[in-house]
């Protein structure tokens, strides 16, 4: 990865990587140049617990108007839920 600004946010939730489930602690966020995408750059997520080593890690690469996409369709999907549901349970990291 070439020297992007990385905007960094602490977040609970779980992934699952190649050693199965793994609780979550950060996401990483770039825009820079593709390591596997079929595109000249990329947004780069990390999803990582730094805790539990390099394992614990799962990386995306979409094109920017995938990243956009993807974007509408969690602001989509949590006003539904917002509708269905009630107010969202917003937490606050320690």
């Amino acid at each position: 990865m070439c020297a992007g600004h990385v905007e960094t946010v602490e977040v609970r939730g779980s992934a699952k990587g190649t050693d199965g489930w793994f609780p979550l602690e950060r996401v990483h966020a770039v825009y820079d140049h593709s390591f596997h995408a079929q595109t000249e750059e990329s947004l780069i997520i990390d999803f990582v617990n730094p805790a539990r080593g390099p394992g614990a890690r799962v990386s995306v690469e979409l094109s920017a108007s995938s990243a956009s996409s993807l974007i509408q369709a969690i602001q989509d999907a949590l006003e539904d839920g917002e509708r269905r549901y009630g107010p969202l349970q917003l937490e606050t990291t320690a």
